[in-house]
């Protein structure tokens, strides 16, 4: 499939939230437990900046079909050349590519935003996005054992990083 993106406005908040919250009993992209409300994710929205933490959206017939945040890295103003990337698709969207397209896409605009690392936070039983952001040319530079307890479980945190510029 060919796809394109633009920033997601206020009104794609309730689409982007209920992708997310589709991903919240997998327990193997978020370390939330519980769904979180359109409301409780209104000053996150308003943290995405087009011209420094661009948030983006696919739609596919009109329905937002999936998104990729750049966020934050510490928030210390050292770290403004750093940014996390974060990337969530509908559960229909999923292995066909877009997640390729999304990490191709930031990957070659994060300088635009002065943006010369990428960092992605990455749960060590996570394959598919290990091994989509490793395709990359994203390498390990942490390895968080047992950092996070989902349904009494401990978890590893990999955090995957590349230079870009």
């Amino acid at each position: 499939m060919s796809y394109t993106h633009r920033l997601a406005r206020f009104e794609d908040l309730p689409a982007i939230v209920s992708i997310y919250n589709s991903t919240v009993p997998s327990r193997q992209v978020t370390a939330d437990t519980e769904p979180v409300t359109v409301e409780s994710r209104h000053a996150w929205f308003a943290e995405h900046t087009p011209e420094r933490r661009p948030l983006w959206v696919v739609e596919d017939n009109g329905q937002v079909i999936g998104w990729l945040s750049y966020s934050n890295f510490y928030g210390r103003p050292a770290y403004n050349g750093t940014a996390e990337l974060s990337i969530y698709l509908h559960e229909a969207a999923r292995g066909k590519g877009l997640g390729r397209y999304f990490l191709a896409e930031a990957i070659a605009f994060a300088p635009k935003i002065g943006v010369h690392t990428l960092l992605g936070f990455i749960f060590g039983h996570n394959t598919p996005s290990l091994k989509l952001f490793e395709a990359f040319g994203f390498e390990r530079w942490a390895h968080m054992p047992r950092v996070a307890t989902l349904d009494g479980i401990e978890r590893d945190l990999d955090i995957l990083g590349k230079r870009v510029a």
